[in-house]
């Protein structure tokens, strides 16, 4: 069954001591970067404390994983049950990078991304996906 929310609860994948929690921000859609970054800093700290309370836990719409502390370069999240997607950040890297028909040295990661296609098509999934990285890349972008 699929069930259409008319919000956004962003998953935050946290390793703790204890195994690895997805807390959501809940209503994440509503907010401003300063807002979503305080609700980050509050995830974060409750989940390393291990008190992060079991509805925090539930009702997550889409996850974003770093995958990158564990070394990694690429691969492939697995949607949460329940989830509509899951984006996945690899290790960020210096490396050879041709910027206007230039090599420089740059810092590159690579995003990986798993959506339920019931859901989300492919080309919308993708677009989403540009969309991140263009705001990686450029995060003014967030301000405009």
């Amino acid at each position: 069954e699929i069930i259409v929310r008319h919000y956004v609860n962003l998953g935050i994948a946290a390793a703790t001591p204890r195994g690895l929690i997805v807390p959501n921000i809940k209503e994440a859609q509503g907010m401003t970067l300063l807002e979503l970054a305080k609700a980050l800093e509050q995830l974060t700290l409750t989940a390393r404390d291990g008190k992060t309370p079991p509805a925090d836990m539930n009702g997550g719409t889409i996850t974003i994983t770093n995958i990158g502390v564990f070394g990694m370069d690429t691969g492939t999240p697995i949607l949460n049950p329940g989830e509509v997607g899951i984006v996945a950040l690899g290790t960020i890297k210096q490396k050879p990078w041709v910027v206007d028909g230039e090599v420089r040295p740059r810092f590159v990661t690579t995003l990986g991304a798993s959506f339920d296609h019931r859901v989300v098509d492919g080309d919308v999934a993708s677009r989403f996906l540009a969309d991140v990285a263009s705001i990686i890349e450029e995060p003014a972008l967030l301000l405009d």
